[in-house]
């Protein structure tokens, strides 16, 4: 089966390392982090764990002690990635601790890599540094090791993900996350704005909400007041506005009380921006998937969110050849993607995941059917984002600036996610320009994912 393309799929994200300098005798740690944005906050904490501790973070694997490999276990083809990264840190160092969506089934990752030193699940941060301790003890030096106020980051110092839960109450036939990750649990809502106020103060410009169900935040812990902040994402969604970055939510479920959120983009507390996995049109295939079937229903909620909020842009993932998906019922999802115009589209070919209950679904889709399909739903996906961004030329917007070298600055607008999404790019009068900078474009040429504009 031809797999899904690495840019449109969050569980296949590329590694990540860090370094910094050393000091004599200092015991050194390595980091490879694969998966989506949860999976980086996790590797986050661990480094900022061990950075207290008074370990280093090694560029490579030969200067590193050990490695830990965050590991990302929600599609077979994931596991593969995860699997290959172990294989190589273990040629290449020999020390590995293995943590983790796939550290959930330990025996699976021994079967291939029996000489890995440790495994655990994911979230589990006192194991990771128990294994830590064990295979490269600590060495503080109190005088030198101080922690950063805002921790250990693996994201540029301009934005970061911010991770309000844990786990997830839904049961879709095809994701085994809960199994992974465990049921719903929320953070409370005053350590969530004080994380987000330190980032700020740290400069952090833009914030990313992240969990595996943004809108049920709150709901394991009956919205809780503490500290006077409410753990209701309309609330969170209120006191993050007030800080002054730019607030961006992701894994946005459609439940009725997201409506309550458009207000807050419209008056500009929060980015216009939802990510929502809708996964299929169909009524049948949802209800075969195990999610909500009102696709209909869907629509009239897009139309009024647009109402409130003309600027939204909508971001949704979609899955294509799922088991018993009929001819009809793909035509049913274009016809619905004509009607819902959606800015920013993903899309997953289906694969079967160990574990997941739509293996044992009947009538699977062959694979040259699914790649069939997922090229006319991307075809037809990719011609309504160059329709939407082609209507932007002429506009004067803001950009937040990612990078800048020596041919231009790499920018996006509040449309725009960093890694899954498009790009502005500005190649005249960019020299001023620093990572963070918040500035006003007029768009002068759009493409089919990505803008060209020039600084007023």
């Amino acid at each position: 089966m031809t797999q899904n393309p690495p840019n449109l799929r969050p569980d296949l994200a590329p590694k990540v390392r860090i370094s910094e300098p050393r000091r004599d005798g200092q015991p050194m740690i390595g980091m490879v982090s694969l998966g989506c944005p949860k999976a980086l906050v996790d590797s986050e904490r661990i480094l900022t764990r061990l950075r207290a501790e008074g370990y280093a973070i090694s560029p490579d694997y030969s200067g590193a002690d050990a490695v830990i490999v965050n590991t990302c276990g929600f599609l077979d083809s994931a596991k593969a990635e995860s699997l290959d990264a172990i294989g190589e840190a273990l040629k290449e160092n020999g020390k590995v601790i293995v943590t983790g969506c796939l550290g959930a089934e330990p025996d699976y990752i021994r079967e291939h890599h029996p000489k890995i030193l440790a495994v655990t699940g994911p979230h589990q941060y006192e194991q990771v540094l128990d294994a830590v301790h064990l295979a490269v003890p600590p060495s503080p030096d109190p005088f030198i090791d101080l922690l950063p106020a805002s921790g250990v980051t693996l994201t540029p110092r301009h934005y970061s993900y911010l991770k309000i839960s844990e786990g997830c109450n839904h049961k879709c036939k095809f994701c085994i996350i809960p199994d992974m990750r465990g049921r719903l649990q929320s953070r409370p809502a005053h350590a969530v704005l004080r994380e987000a106020e330190k980032l700020v103060d740290a400069g952090v410009r833009e914030l990313l909400v992240i969990s595996q169900d943004t809108s049920a935040y709150g709901v394991d812990i009956k919205h809780a007041i503490d500290k006077n902040h409410r753990a209701h994402i309309t609330d969170l969604a209120r006191d993050l506005g007030s800080l002054g970055a730019w607030v961006r939510l992701h894994y946005v479920y459609p439940y009725p009380h997201v409506r309550d959120l458009i207000p807050l983009m419209a008056e500009g507390l929060i980015l216009p921006y939802l990510d929502i996995p809708f996964q299929h049109a169909h009524p049948d295939v949802l209800r075969r998937m195990a999610r909500p079937a009102a696709a209909a229903k869907t629509l009239d909620e897009i139309a009024a969110w647009r109402a409130t909020c003309p600027d939204i842009t909508l971001r949704s993932t979609f899955i294509v050849g799922y088991p018993g998906e009929t001819e009809a019922e793909f035509q049913t999802l274009l016809d619905w993607m004509d009607e819902a115009q959606l800015d920013r589209v993903g899309c997953f070919q289906y694969e079967n995941v160990a574990g997941a209950r739509s293996n044992a679904l009947p009538d699977h889709v062959p694979d040259e059917v699914k790649q069939d399909r997922w090229d006319r739903f991307m075809e037809k996906a990719q011609a309504i984002s160059e329709a939407k961004l082609a209507a932007k030329v002429g506009q004067t917007i803001q950009v937040i600036v990612d990078e800048v070298d020596a041919e231009g600055a790499t920018c996006r607008t509040k449309a725009d996610a960093p890694e899954i999404d498009g790009n502005l790019f500005i190649d005249e009068g960019f020299e001023g320009l620093a990572p963070g900078d918040i500035v006003a474009v007029t768009v002068e040429e759009a493409g089919e994912y990505d803008l060209w504009g020039r600084l007023v």
